[in-house]
């Protein structure tokens, strides 16, 4: 079956990208292959006219013109706040994919700390909202590993997704909700120059730790500044390099740890020495040659639920390039470099284990090509067509979730019942009765309506 699909984005979708665009962008490519598909991004900066591999059509548009740009579409993929922006894409007969690859709300809970309460918890709050109306409309649910899973399982029991109805259709209710995680490109990354070492004016011998992605509240680079200047005293020819400190999407929030960054680099004395930052985002047709010049990946955070249930895309892009990465312990990549050996794993907050892993992934040179090698072996298993095959699948033959018909919402606030039959019949006398008035009761006493309340 040729279906019409739409693959929506609320992030940039144009020169430079962050990872939900660059999500849409490939599961838009991945999809095309088989159906008619459109990627469309509701951000104010974008692309419009055929997309790179001419398989598929992309535009950019406003909240108020997405009707327009969805058209007919049989099934729609989407992500972030979009459908908050466009509630009525959540309504009507049309399949819709939510993927959920994200978790926001916690993310949130850190982007928000230097709010006031109040304006955290509301942050929080519309997060949840937002969240929970594609739980409960959406078809079909994609999260990016197992331990994202059990998380967006907890949600869907609690909203009444995990029904008599979803399990009776599929009991691993994978079905209703399949792992589809980041993924990367099937061809490596091409060298082209020496965009950081030239750039920046370092020696051709310097060791280059690369921190591939943005600088945002809920990760860790204070202890990977602090960790170099540890290094820095036993190998001088040691640089941590920031890809990209201003997020491409002007509707994200600025956030405060780009500025502590380059406050801790400056009072250490490393800025410009041993600790560079790149102010603009790089282009993602030159991502490339800038992972390609790095050494070794990097990616610290700190212990939170965020950390738990994170994957990490920035890791990807170092495995592509064939780096090894160091990276803090407790989400599922990390536990992927520590299983295969693709790097180093350190606890949280501590610059010195950092230190030693980093010195060892740079210097060491048999320590290195065994991770190099390592790395080789697993990246063909983490490609994009690999990570979508679930997707595909689905909208190879796309459907309405088993409990399409049911009406979620007040399924969800519906009070439980007695399991006796006199008790029973009493509490349902009491919501008809509250609900429908005592016409209402009569009515369906007289009918013989021995539904349950609904």
């Amino acid at each position: 079956m040729v279906a019409r699909i739409a693959v929506l984005t609320d992030d940039v979708l144009g020169e430079r990208m962050a990872g939900p665009a660059i999500r849409a962008l490939n599961i838009a490519d991945q999809l095309s292959a088989d159906h008619d598909v459109t990627l469309v991004t509701t951000s104010s900066a974008g692309i419009s006219g055929p997309a790179a591999s001419g398989r598929f059509r992309s535009a950019a548009t406003t909240a108020q013109g997405l009707r327009h740009e969805i058209g007919p579409a049989d099934v729609v993929v989407l992500q972030g706040y979009a459908a908050h922006r466009s509630p009525w894409l959540l309504h009507g007969d049309r399949v819709i994919v939510a993927d959920l690859y994200d978790p926001l709300h916690l993310e949130q809970l850190e982007q928000g700390r230097d709010l006031t309460a109040a304006r955290r918890q509301a942050a929080v709050d519309l997060t949840i909202r937002v969240l929970n109306e594609q739980l409960l409309r959406a078809d079909f649910l994609l999260c990016a590993g197992e331990d994202q899973r059990q998380l967006w399982l907890g949600h869907l029991a609690a909203l009444g997704r995990v029904n008599v109805t979803t399990y009776g259709e599929d009991p691993t209710l994978r079905s209703l909700l399949a792992v589809c995680p980041f993924g990367l490109p099937s061809t490596p990354p091409v060298r082209s120059g020496s965009p950081i070492r030239s750039g920046l004016g370092l020696d051709p011998e310097t060791r280059v730790a690369l921190w591939a992605g943005g600088v945002y509240d809920w990760l860790d680079p204070l202890t990977a500044i602090r960790a170099v200047d540890l290094l820095r005293r036993r190998q001088p020819g040691v640089a941590l390099v920031f890809q990209g400190m201003q997020h491409p999407n002007a509707g994200v929030a600025p956030m405060a740890m780009p500025d502590r960054c380059r406050r801790l680099s400056g009072e250490l004395g490393l800025t410009g020495r041993h600790v560079f930052f790149n102010d603009t985002w790089v282009p993602y047709d030159e991502r490339g040659a800038h992972l390609l010049d790095a050494d070794v990946g990097l990616s610290t955070h700190v212990a939170h639920l965020e950390s738990q249930f994170a994957y990490r895309s920035r890791v990807l892009d170092h495995f592509w390039a064939g780096h090894p990465v160091v990276a803090t312990e407790g989400d599922a990549l990390a536990a992927l470099i520590g299983r295969e050996r693709l790097g180093a794993v350190v606890p949280p907050g501590d610059p010195e284990r950092l230190a030693a892993a980093l010195e060892t992934l740079l210097f060491d040179e048999p320590a290195r090509s065994e991770a190099v090698a390592n790395v080789a072996r697993v990246r063909p298993s983490l490609t994009w067509d690999r990570a979508l095959a679930p997707l595909r699948e689905f909208c190879a033959a796309p459907r309405r979730a088993a409990d399409a018909e049911q009406d979620r919402a007040r399924l969800v606030r519906r009070p439980v019942l007695p399991a006796s039959r006199v008790p029973r019949l009493a509490a349902r006398a009491g919501l008809l009765l509250r609900r429908e008035g005592f016409r209402g009761v009569v009515a369906r006493a007289v009918g013989g309506v021995r539904r349950d309340a609904p």
